[in-house]
């Protein structure tokens, strides 16, 4: 960063406040604090309005959200080549998962998990979906995407364009390469970049995006707002850093590097909606989980986890391994910031809708991005 606005100078002070200066701590996988700060009052009032969770049940969601992450990854260990896939259950606060054997249900019950014996292993349903990603999908079709409840692959169609031979057609051949279910959405999905408006953005060119997560070295955020080598200004309209790297259509993802006179902190602005959230590791939350998103045009909303892993069908071509959200977003908000709790998710890459009627919001996992372009998530 480089200038300061009182909202950037209430972030710096917040990390000055818990010693963290400019320490270069955590790495690409970090995982979450043992005892993570109770729920500031900001966000458990923007879980009420998204979510319609009193305080206390947004408290207890969250702790339950994040016992459900960790049994997750045991639970993966502990099945093998049984296991089906999970998704956490808000009515009963725990995590299900789901088995195509009987015989591994003991153990994973043991680790605090409920189970739900299912036809189809994870393995094999992903292996349906990647069958799918090799065909060409028309505009009518928004994506698809591996449903463990469900235990198919999941094709989602535009409503108003269910009908049409080339859907139809699609529908056909998708279910030639594995278990398929169809289901329906109202709008095809886009990418939420924009022309130049006023905010806390960064810009390339005429377009206006939002930063992801820090990183040491600059941030990461959204493939389609630039292209690799692209010139970045800062929301002062300053020149902030360069596009080191960039992948879209295919993935959404970018990483650019900043300039001398700017520097990362290990924040997610709230917008006055909620506290600015600090950043402290990138475990990954359970499909059913709530997450919320910072963004620059509609700023900070929440909502849950709907999918994991589903190829996103835009009209620029497909985008794989993104992970659905029920969270609206809007123009400018491309390349923001999904986090759940503490632990960053993903980048914006866009959806449906907007934040006065509703819609849905698909995000490029960080985790998949601190991966590619070899990067440390600024944590603290």
């Amino acid at each position: 960063m480089k200038r300061t606005t009182p909202l950037r100078a209430a972030a710096a002070a917040l990390l000055l406040a818990v010693g963290l200066g400019g320490a270069h701590a955590g790495a690409a996988h970090a995982t979450p604090a043992a005892a993570p700060p109770p729920a500031s009052a900001g966000l458990l009032e923007a879980m009420n309005q998204d979510l319609g969770l009193t305080a206390p049940q947004a408290q207890e969601r969250l702790r339950a959200e994040k016992a459900a992450a960790a049994v997750e990854q045991a639970a993966r260990q502990t099945a093998g080549g049984a296991y089906g896939g999970s998704w956490f259950e808000p009515a009963t606060g725990r995590l299900v998962v789901a088995l195509t054997d009987r015989a591994e249900a003991v153990d994973v019950r043991a680790l605090g998990a409920d189970t739900r014996i299912v036809r189809h292993s994870a393995v094999a349903l992903d292996r349906a979906k990647s069958r799918l990603d090799a065909l060409h999908a028309p505009a009518g079709v928004a994506g698809w995407h591996v449903d463990p409840e469900a235990n198919s692959v999941v094709v989602t169609v535009v409503r108003a364009e269910r009908n049409a031979p080339a859907v139809r057609a699609f529908v056909e051949q998708a279910r030639v390469k594995g278990p398929v279910t169809v289901a329906e959405t109202a709008a095809a999905p886009r990418t939420y970049a924009a022309g130049t408006v006023g905010g806390d953005p960064y810009y390339t060119g005429n377009v206006r995006c939002s930063i992801g997560f820090s990183v040491h070295g600059g941030f990461v955020t959204a493939g389609h707002c630039g292209g690799a080598g692209a010139a970045v200004r800062g929301w002062d309209g300053s020149a902030m850093g360069t596009f080191q790297g960039s992948s879209f259509p295919g993935n959404d993802y970018a990483y650019v590097s900043i300039h001398s006179g700017w520097w990362t902190v290990p924040v997610v602005l709230g917008w006055g909606t909620v506290p600015d959230r600090l950043v402290r590791g990138s475990a990954e939350a359970p499909v059913g989980a709530s997450i919320c998103r910072s963004g620059s045009t509609t700023r900070w909303h929440c909502g849950t986890v709907l999918a994991k892993n589903e190829t996103v069908n835009y009209s620029q071509g497909a985008v794989h391994q993104m992970t659905k959200t029920s969270v609206c977003a809007e123009g400018g908000d491309s390349g923001g910031a999904f986090i759940s709790g503490d632990q960053a998710q993903g980048v914006t890459s866009g959806g449906w809708g907007n934040c006065s009627s509703g819609g849905e919001t698909w995000f490029q996992p960080v985790n998949e991005i601190l991966g590619r372009y070899g990067l440390t998530l600024h944590t603290a």
